[in-house]
């Protein structure tokens, strides 16, 4: 009886956990800036939201080749992009990417991308696993979330 009872608790517990961990993260605010070459790359920009500590993994979008996590280091006057193989979440607080700071990089761009449209996203987390989320478009000067039409 108690064996039947343990292997049920573990089997449950099995199929909750995903998706607690998955709700302990939120990815939200998603756009990227219109670009009118697919020979350029593209940049995406998310708020990630971790009640509990993890890291992102890697990101993909079937409208790029590879997604890459940079974060932008300043040197007195001049920035210089960098490439961030995991980003570590803390716990409880919110990760915004933004131009000339963090944000992922959309290299081997299929086609332009183009103001008004959307595209799907997939974040891989080490806990929280995949979350997929929509990105909007915005203009080619866009400056944040704040200019996605409701």
């Amino acid at each position: 009886m108690m064996r039947t009872l343990i292997a049920a608790s573990v089997a449950v517990w099995a199929i909750v956990s995903p998706a607690l961990a998955q709700e302990s993260v939120r990815v939200f605010d998603a756009w990227a800036r219109a670009c009118v070459l697919a020979s350029r790359p593209g940049a995406a920009y998310v708020t990630i939201e971790s009640a509990a500590e993890d890291r992102l993994l890697d990101v993909t979008t079937p409208v790029a080749g590879q997604v890459m996590i940079h974060a932008v280091e300043k040197d007195g006057d001049v920035s210089r992009m960098k490439h961030i193989e995991t980003l570590e979440l803390p716990a409880g607080e919110q990760v915004t990417h933004a131009p000339g700071g963090m944000h992922l990089m959309l290299m081997g761009l299929q086609d332009k991308l183009s103001e008004g449209t959307a595209f799907p996203m997939t974040l891989n987390f080490e806990k929280a696993g995949e979350i997929t989320v929509d990105v909007s478009v915005l203009g080619i000067a866009a400056e944040g979330p704040q200019e996605i039409a409701e």
